[in-house]
């Protein structure tokens, strides 16, 4: 069931060294590209990445939260081109959103690299970077970077109980849903 898959998938920053088949890089790679997008325009491109020495000039792409970037058996860069589409930015995210939700199916732990809006330790702009490395057309945006691999570390599922049921509202702000 869809709801026990979201329970359980959690990010994963801790890869094993063990291959990523074919069969499910191409599952991870249909998944993004059968996303739904804004009046159809599939803004994006995806970068899928399994060279190590990329891997690691990625994993210092920002200040915080990229490392484990070197550790991963493959990334998708997810980027697309605003002139296509003036909501690049949610398309892109439903499409690395499907992505992330197809590892959980096959078993591989994901995790997102945010990298609009963000700067390496030196100030940089982590989108110019990222760009550089991947040899991205200057017309490209990123949007993130997401981290995929075998999971070499466990972490407890969501509790049902637990979700933050204060946040919904029913016909208007600040009505409850009835019993």
């Amino acid at each position: 069931m869809y709801l026990k898959m979201l329970q359980k998938r959690r990010s994963i920053r801790k890869y094993k060294d063990e291959e990523v088949n074919g069969e499910q890089i191409q599952a991870l790679l249909q998944a993004a590209l059968l996303s739904p997008s804004s009046r159809g325009q599939r803004p994006w491109q995806f970068i899928l990445i399994d060279e190590n020495n990329i891997l690691a000039e990625l994993a210092d792409a920002k200040a915080g939260g990229s490392s484990f970037l070197a550790g991963a058996e493959y990334a998708v860069a997810i980027a697309a081109d605003p002139e296509v589409s003036d909501v690049w930015v949610e398309d892109c995210s439903i499409a690395a959103t499907n992505i992330q939700m197809m590892a959980e199916d096959l078993g591989l732990g994901s995790c997102w690299v945010q990298i609009r809006r963000r700067q390496r330790q030196n100030g940089e702009d982590s989108e110019s970077y990222v760009k550089e490395i991947l040899d991205l057309p200057q017309d490209l945006r990123v949007l993130a970077i997401i981290a995929l691999g075998h999971p070499d570390e466990e972490k407890e599922d969501h509790e049902l109980d637990e979700l933050a049921y204060d946040k919904i509202h029913y016909n208007c702000y600040g009505q409850e849903i009835p019993n």
